[in-house]
């Protein structure tokens, strides 16, 4: 079994994606780590002793920062922050985000500077090493003061109150507690407003569709190669030297996959003086898929800080000599999410148009100079064929055009106008989601309409090669998508194609033969 130790500095990209998606990973609390969040702990309530004014300790919380907490209330003030703030609505989190938040969570707090008790994090550890998954709605976080309201949701079995999925079922925290063999806890000072401000639900979500949209590129790849060949189309405009005079990192590697896919191909043209370079959809992948790139390795360098990064309010810090000090301030704020995932969502918005133009050639006998048959299919008008593939196409496309609007330039001011800027990250991560899924949907039109178009290509030319890479991924296709001859139900051939991509099997054809996308 997985096991990860949480220590405030050491949680990976990779460890969140094992936590998300493997119920056996184990996690617990770094030794060393446990002494700093025990400190902490006990300055909070050194602080409290000695009648100190400290934002969400003794006073109230946004408008309510200069309402003095009597010092035998401050517990009360921290179970009432989870009860008044758990008012998200919408749909549940699936688990895979669930986890992945809960684990950012704890390990933002086991960096020991936001007060919170060893057992307190202890028991929220074990809740993800038992499988208590809190049901937290998607819709209610302004992604400033943090993610309050589903942090409140995740936190609530916690004092044993709130609904959670354990064992396969829905039932209220405490039955699954009582199950699980553990104790709801009375919430300390500052262990509230601890649990619930910070950036955990956008940067769980975040990280789990940077991963899916580094999946979904390299699927385009393949769908884009395919599509070359497919169209008869040239190998020039991926030749290097093009690409080392204009020196975008991820351009020159995207040029360079593309060639290692259809290394070999015989269904690419020669040289030909009369039709030496195609249209943009094929000739500017490169550039398009290069660009795309580069926002999806700076959603992952934001997330990967983010991961580590302690993002509560306030913060407790210690000299050299031990003496603690407190100090208010902004981490909480999500606006390097919130820019990072609009900046995702217009990538995956290009990725998905680009997609469609291809599925528009290849379906288009205008377009594609009458080498293929219209809409791919034999008896055009009697049988409609790939028609409405690219309708489906096309209507994802032009949704992802609203969702892809950038959630970061928007802002309603909060709390009686003292929180007066957020960063609706949240919504960003949220509408991300969304285009991915329905860019896998696109990608996978395309996929099936190039293989249908190879298809074509060899009835003409039986001994033409496909290329090294595509080669892989057309047997792949054809394995779940048969040749269609005529009109017949085509969403369960989509699904299949579908799963292929989400299951990854699709990617390991690109790198089974190169070392480019490693």
């Amino acid at each position: 079994m997985p096991k990860i130790y949480l220590d405030g500095n050491s949680l990976t990209f990779d460890d969140v994606l094992t936590v998300a998606n493997d119920k056996s990973a184990i996690v617990c609390l770094d030794e060393k780590a446990k002494n700093h969040i025990k400190r902490a702990a006990d300055a909070v309530d050194d602080f409290v002793k000695k009648g100190e004014i400290v934002y969400g300790i003794t006073t109230g919380f946004g408008a309510f920062k200069d309402r003095i907490i009597p010092t035998d209330k401050v517990e009360l003030l921290q179970h009432n922050i989870l009860v008044s703030h758990a008012v998200g609505v919408g749909p549940a989190l699936d688990e895979p985000a669930t986890r992945a938040m809960m684990l950012i969570r704890a390990n933002t707090l086991a960096k020991g500077h936001s007060g919170i008790r060893v057992a307190t994090l202890e028991l929220l550890c074990a809740m993800l090493n038992h499988g208590i998954h809190p049901i937290v709605p998607s819709k209610g976080s302004l992604g400033a003061s943090g993610d309050l309201a589903p942090l409140a949701h995740m936190a609530l079995p916690l004092i044993g109150l709130g609904e959670v999925i354990y064992q396969g079922r829905k039932m209220p925290s405490v039955e699954a507690f009582s199950l699980a063999a553990l104790e709801p806890i009375k919430l300390a000072a500052k262990e509230g407003l601890a649990l619930t401000n910070g950036t955990a639900f956008m940067a769980a979500v975040g990280l789990l569709v940077t991963h899916q949209a580094e999946e979904l590129l390299l699927a385009a790849d393949i769908a884009g190669a395919m599509s070359l060949e497919a169209l008869n189309g040239t190998p020039r405009a991926f030749d290097p030297r093009i690409h080392e005079v204009r020196p975008h990192p991820r351009q020159i590697q995207s040029a360079a996959i593309i060639r290692e896919l259809i290394a070999g191909s015989e269904f690419t043209r020669e040289d030909d003086p009369l039709n030496v370079q195609d249209a943009y959809s094929l000739r500017c992948i490169p550039q398009v898929h290069g660009a795309i790139r580069d926002a999806i390795l700076y959603a992952r360098w934001v997330i990967e800080i983010e991961l580590n990064s302690v993002t509560d309010n306030p913060l407790i810090f210690f000299d050299t000599d031990g003496k603690s000090s407190i100090l208010s301030g902004g981490n909480f704020h999500g606006e390097p999410l919130a820019i990072a995932l609009d900046y995702l969502s217009i990538a995956l918005t290009e990725l998905g148009n680009i997609s469609e133009r291809r599925t528009a050639r290849l379906v288009d006998e205008s377009s594609n100079g009458q080498l293929l048959p219209a809409f791919l299919i034999k008896d055009g008008g009697l049988n409609s064929g790939f028609m409405l593939l690219q309708y489906t196409a096309a209507a994802l496309a032009s949704e992802n055009k609203v969702y892809s609007h950038p959630s970061s330039t928007d802002s309603i001011p909060c709390s009686a106008n003292i929180e007066d800027h957020v960063s609706m990250g949240p919504n960003a991560a949220c509408h991300a989601c969304e285009i991915s899924s329905n860019l896998e949907a696109i990608l996978a039109i395309e996929l099936m309409a190039a293989a249908q178009a190879i298809d074509f290509r060899k009835q003409n030319s039986q001994d033409l090669k496909l290329g090294k890479g595509t080669a892989i991924a057309y047997a792949l296709i054809r394995g779940q998508v048969p040749f269609i001859e005529k009109d017949t139900l085509m969403y369960p051939y989509l699904n299949k194609i579908q799963d292929l991509i989400r299951t990854g099997h699709l990617t390991q054809a690109l790198r089974s033969i190169t070392t480019l996308v490693n």
